[in-house]
């Protein structure tokens, strides 16, 4: 086995192992809101299926990583629903249409406003959650030269705030199954749909149930 061989085998078994990663840490999400908060599960679209994956990767012009690849074929995004923001930090899995439609946004407005001391959006940048199903004002972004996950908005906050997808993920299950043993936002059902907590809005903090534990 030569040198160029060696390297494909290695990458090959890091994408295996990525992929594995996401994909155990999202069945636990999974389990437990197929236990909890059937209202969440509903709002989860389907897997990607066939080329689907390959498609949104032709678009932005971008791989996508193994990890990333590994989510979307569990659940590409949810249904625009009130209780879509479930995600660990109340952001919402973006569908396919929704990625592109934020990427090809950011990408003009750095072609057009951006340059190398006032950077809006690098092109390995992949919008994976927002602040809503279809809301292109806040939200994740995923790294894909780097793997961390971090933070975008309008007015340019780029703060990266996990190392990676998996660890993400890890931090939400972990937070879903101990809530008493973490600190910060805790797990709570609104009409039997995860909502993280307690709610700012008085409204919503009325009908807030905090999962038993938290």
């Amino acid at each position: 086995m030569d040198d160029e061989e060696l390297r494909g085998l290695m990458e090959a078994q890091r994408a295996a192992v990525e992929a594995r990663q996401v994909a155990d840490a999202w069945r636990r999400i999974e389990a437990w809101l197929d236990r909890h908060a059937p209202g969440t599960l509903a709002a989860l679209r389907r897997g990607a299926i066939g080329g689907e994956i390959s498609g949104v990767q032709d678009r932005i012009g971008v791989r996508i990583p193994p990890g990333l690849r590994a989510l979307w074929c569990e659940h590409a995004g949810v249904y625009d629903v009130p209780w879509a923001s479930f995600m660990l930090g109340d952001w919402a899995l973006m569908d396919f249409d929704a990625v592109v439609s934020v990427y090809e946004m950011m990408t003009d407005f750095q072609r057009r406003d951006g340059d190398e001391e006032y950077l809006i959006w690098r092109p390995a940048w992949i919008p994976i959650c927002s602040y809503g199903a279809h809301d292109n004002s806040s939200g994740l972004f995923l790294d894909a030269e780097t793997g961390r996950i971090c933070h975008w908005d309008r007015y340019g906050d780029r703060t990266p705030r996990y190392e990676s997808l998996t660890t993400y993920l890890e931090e939400m299950a972990d937070r879903l199954e101990a809530p008493s043993l973490t600190e910060g936002e805790k797990p709570g059902l609104d009409l039997r749909a995860l909502v993280w907590g307690p709610p700012p809005d008085p409204d919503r903090a009325a009908l807030w149930e905090p999962f038993p534990g938290s």
